[in-house]
C-alpha cells in the first residue's frame, strides 16, 4: 500500500527541499549585491534582471491561461515593486475573479509551464535522461564521465541559466493561490461522496497508479531544479562570507 503512494511522499519532500533552497538562494543573491553595491535600488534592479526570463514566463503563463479560459485580464507588468508588507513583487498580471476552478488553473499555470520548461531543458538540451539511466543502472564510471562532459554541450550555460531562472520563479505566489483552499474543500467533499458510493477499490486499482507515477515524475523534475539551485548556492554562500570578511558588512 505504501508503494502505491510513494510518489506523494517523494513529491512533498522534493517540494519542501526546493522551496528551502529557492528562498535561501534568493536571500544570498540579494545579500551579495547589497553588500557589494550598498544600494537597495541597484540590488533590486540586478536581482530583477537575473530572474527576468523566469518572471516573463511566469506572468505570460497567467495571461495566456486566463485568455484561454475566458477570464478578463488587465495590466501586464514586469517592473519590480516592493509591497507594503516588505515582499518583493517582480511582476504581475491583472486578472478578474471568475470561479474557483478557473482561478485555480490561472494561479497554477506558472508552476506547470515551469515544470514543462525544466523537462524540455533536461531532456532535449542537456540530455539528462542518459545520465539518469547510467545512474539507475549503477554504471558509475559512465555517470561521472557524462557529468564531466555536460559543460561541453553547446550552449550549456545558457540553458543552465534559463533552467535556473525559470524554475526559481515558477512557484505560484500567495495571490495566485487564493482559490486553492475552496477548490480543495470542494474536491475533498466530492472525493468523500465518491468513496461513500463504493468507488474506492476501483479508484485504488485504476487511478492511484497513474497519479502515483505522475507525482514521481514531478518529484524527479523538482530534483533537477534542486540540483541546479545546489550548484549555485554553495559558491554564493562562500562569496557572501568572503564579502562580509572583506568589507565588514553583512545583511541579516
Amino acid at each position: 500500500m505504501l508503494m502505491t503512494f510513494d510518489g506523494f511522499f517523494w513529491a512533498v519532500a522534493a517540494l519542501v527541499a526546493f522551496l528551502f533552497l529557492q528562498r535561501g538562494l534568493h536571500r544570498e543573491i540579494q545579500a551579495i549585491f547589497l553588500i557589494a553595491t550598498r544600494s537597495p535600488g541597484v540590488t533590486l534592479a540586478i536581482f530583477s534582471l537575473i530572474f527576468l526570463p523566469g518572471v516573463f514566463l511566469h506572468e505570460l503563463s497567467h495571461f495566456v491561461t486566463a485568455k484561454v479560459l475566458g477570464v478578463r485580464t488587465g495590466k501586464f507588468s514586469l517592473i519590480p515593486t516592493v509591497l507594503p508588507d516588505g515582499r518583493l513583487q517582480l511582476g504581475y498580471v491583472e486578472a478578474a475573479f471568475s470561479d474557483i476552478f478557473r482561478d485555480s488553473l490561472v494561479g497554477l499555470a506558472p508552476l506547470l509551464t515551469g515544470l514543462l520548461f525544466t523537462v524540455f531543458v533536461s531532456v532535449e538540451r542537456l540530455h539528462l535522461v542518459i545520465l539518469w539511466d547510467t545512474l539507475r543502472n549503477g554504471q558509475w564510471n559512465l555517470f561521472w564521465m557524462g557529468l564531466r562532459t555536460l559543460p561541453q554541450i553547446p550552449d550549456f550555460w545558457i540553458w543552465f541559466y534559463l533552467a535556473f531562472a525559470v524554475s526559481s520563479t515558477m512557484m505560484p505566489s500567495e495571490s495566485d493561490r487564493h482559490a486553492w483552499l475552496p477548490l480543495g474543500l470542494v474536491s475533498g467533499v466530492l472525493f468523500g461522496l465518491v468513496l461513500l458510493a463504493g468507488a474506492g477499490p476501483w479508484m485504488l486499482a485504476n487511478l492511484a497508479p497513474q497519479l502515483n507515477n505522475f507525482l514521481r515524475g514531478t518529484a524527479l523534475i523538482l530534483l533537477v531544479s534542486i540540483i541546479v539551485h545546489l550548484v549555485l548556492i554553495l559558491p554564493l554562500l562562500f562569496l557572501h562570507r568572503l564579502l562580509t570578511r572583506l568589507t565588514g558588512l553583512d545583511v541579516g
